[in-house]
């Protein structure tokens, strides 16, 4: 019978870090539990000073747990030194050697390990073939375009196989056209390899793009853990849903209920006709033309709430413009209530 439960590749138990002692003590992690599998593209999604960077660092071995345990494929590796863990990280400058060809910096690495000659050689050849940069193999990094170097330094922390790469923001300084190019070769790199990809970001639309799963965090915790879809389409708390994506976080008070609920923009329709029941009815405040969408501001009389409502564009549909009143409707399936 075949083995169908994912392997751990990672897995942090209760892990706290505190920075400074006594008052002056800064909790950059609050018991954070997570477990990271084997062969995946994971994300560590969070505004800045969450607590994302700090615990990359960590599996990195370049900060150590004040509390609590990591495991790496079983192994306990919170107190070894980065040298003694088979981990590599890509950080956002690249920090590729600029006197140094793209052979010898992909070839560097290598050689701090004892590789042999020949080994090092076909392993930069294969590197290269799998970056798509043999034609630039002679090439210094200040020859190349920001893309170029990131696949540079990319290869350089691939060659050594290690059994997790860690990416520290790493698209962050490439423009918006080759970030989104970026983003699928490195899709492509961690198919191919098979390597864990731990990625650190707090572009939302990066991380659901790219993952197989992700970790939204802040102020030091862990708020969800699942797959683009589960934390886009069921988000578990106020924040997840406000930080992930745009959502209408309606107050139940608005539907004649209890709790908050979130409903995702692109669910909302919005209709002219009193025909038919509605959740809400309210003013448009605001229509902007968003290329496929228009974005609308719907002021809604309930508790005076404004709610941002994107709806599809379609030829033969009547725009609603500011003055109009309109009536609201999603299926009960697009509404998902919150712990506050």
């Amino acid at each position: 019978m075949t083995d169908t439960k994912p392997h751990h590749c990672i897995e942090i138990h209760a892990v706290d870090k505190i920075f400074g002692a006594g008052t002056e003590g800064h909790k950059a992690l609050d018991g954070v539990s997570l477990d990271i599998y084997d062969k995946e593209f994971f994300t560590l999604l969070g505004p800045s000073g969450c607590g994302k960077t700090t615990l990359l660092r960590m599996l990195a071995g370049f900060e150590t747990p004040t509390r609590g345990e990591i495991r790496l494929h079983g192994r306990p590796v919170a107190n070894l030194p980065p040298r003694a863990r088979p981990v590599n990280m890509v950080f956002q400058n690249y920090a590729l050697f600029p006197h140094l060809t793209v052979t010898q910096n992909i070839a560097f690495g290598l050689e701090m390990l004892g590789w042999k000659k020949e080994r090092i050689a076909a392993r930069v050849t294969a590197m290269l073939a799998l970056v798509r940069l043999e034609a630039f193999r002679s090439r210094k990094p200040a020859q190349l375009s920001g893309g170029q170097q990131q696949r540079v330094a990319l290869a350089r922390a691939l060659a050594p196989q290690p059994e997790l790469l860690l990416l520290d923001e790493p698209l962050s300084a490439l423009d918006l056209k080759l970030r989104k190019e970026m983003q699928g070769e490195l899709k492509r790199l961690q198919r191919e390899t098979g390597i864990t990809f731990v990625l650190v970001t707090h572009d939302q639309e990066e991380a659901l793009a790219m993952s197989d799963r992700l970790a939204v965090m802040n102020k030091g915790r862990v708020l969800q853990t699942g797959t683009p879809d589960e934390i886009y389409h069921r988000p578990v708390s106020r924040f997840v849903a406000d930080f992930i994506g745009e959502a209408n976080l309606i107050p139940g008070a608005a539907l004649h209920r209890d709790g908050i609920f979130a409903v995702r923009p692109e669910q909302v329709t919005l209709a002219s006709t009193p025909a038919g029941p509605a959740r809400l009815e309210g003013e448009v405040r605001e229509a902007v033309f968003l290329s496929a969408d228009t974005m609308y501001e719907i002021a809604v009389p309930q508790g005076s709430e404004i709610l941002t409502i994107r709806a599809r564009l379609r030829r033969s549909a009547a725009e609603a413009r500011p003055g109009q009143t309109v009536r609201l409707h999603w299926p009960d399936e697009a509404e998902w209530q919150l712990d506050e």
